[in-house]
């Protein structure tokens, strides 16, 4: 990496450049990647050229709009990489007073909007000289973010799923949160005094797409109860799961901090016997510098959240420190 760094400057190639073929390498385009750039797509070319030039390597294979990278833009691209990333890094350190900075945050869709309200109030307002970006994305694209270095941190939900694409990222559980059932007012159910899950044999359940964390969490728990719900209508969101329940459509299982109702006609309830439950967690690219700006963000998000959900049904669980997955 040194002799890279050494390279680059013994060179006319410079940092814009590599932001530039990064960007193409990203978009699978040279007009895509000039608009995220803000600059003309007839300037991007050039500066790509001159570094093709310096190289004395064509980097791109142009196949009408289609464009691959050659072996030397494979090359490049492993490199090109590491040096911005250290060059952020430098710049991040050489500014970093724990206090002022950037932090891009993420949280997925079943997470962020119950608990970005209470970060921002409880959290955020620690940091008053520090600058906060807020995305809602799902687990696949949280991931991949935290891997590229272009998030700081990520909340979600941890299945097996997760894990089995999460390689490389620190994660550290903030909670474990149980899931309640969810059924319209007007359900028999709702006259017992315990429901278990077989009672529901028969009840066509809600879920969420099967790619999704909380349905993975969800097939996981079926299959060791040996449970198979009558029918399933799968739903985007949960917002629309939701409110599909409360016009008598089906039942589900959600998230505590998603149980809410203004409308009062969905009833939560918890199973009886062994209780479905997810684990929520922090994740971030360890590989990466830590500014002393983002070790204390994450040290009061992780007591936020203690705080926060500390009942007995979405209670703190011992934390798995730089844990890998």
């Amino acid at each position: 990496m040194i002799f890279w760094v050494i390279d680059l400057m013994a060179t006319d190639m410079d940092l814009g450049q590599l932001r530039y073929f990064n960007k193409i390498v990203e978009h699978r385009s040279f007009t895509r990647a000039a608009k995220d750039c803000s600059v003309s797509q007839p300037a991007l070319s050039q500066q790509i050229a001159k570094l093709e030039k310096e190289l004395g390597q064509p980097l791109f294979e142009r196949q009408g709009r289609t464009i691959r990278m050659t072996p030397a833009g494979q090359v490049l691209q492993n490199h090109a990489q590491k040096i911005l990333q250290l060059v952020e890094d430098a710049k991040r350190q050489i500014t970093d007073d724990g206090q002022s900075g950037q932090i891009c945050i993420s949280a997925t869709p079943t997470i962020a909007p119950y608990f970005f309200p209470e970060l921002l109030n409880g959290v955020t307002s620690q940091f008053p000289k520090a600058d906060f970006s807020l995305v809602e994305t799902n687990s696949d694209s949280l991931i991949q973010l935290c891997l590229k270095g272009d998030l700081d941190v990520g909340v979600l939900a941890i299945s097996p799923l997760v894990k089995q694409s999460a390689n490389y990222l620190s994660f550290e559980t903030l909670l474990e949160e149980e899931l309640l059932l969810a059924i319209p007012a007007q359900h028999p159910l709702c006259r017992k005094s315990r429901i278990h899950l077989k009672d529901l044999a028969l009840d066509n359940f809600l879920m969420l797409p099967a790619n999704h964390s909380l349905t993975s969490t969800l097939d996981n728990f079926f299959h060791r109860k040996k449970f198979h719900p009558g029918s399933i209508t799968r739903v985007q969101q949960l917002a629309t799961l939701q409110s599909m329940i409360t016009s008598g459509y089906g039942v589900s299982l959600v998230p505590k901090m998603a149980a809410r109702d203004d409308s009062n006609k969905i009833v939560y309830r918890s199973l009886s016997g062994d209780q479905p439950r997810r684990e929520i967690a922090l994740c971030w690219n360890s590989k990466r510098y830590q500014s002393e700006l983002l070790s204390n963000f994450l040290k009061a998000l992780i007591e936020f959240a203690g705080n926060q959900f500390s009942s007995a049904d979405t209670a703190p669980v011992e934390p798995l420190v730089n844990a890998k997955v």
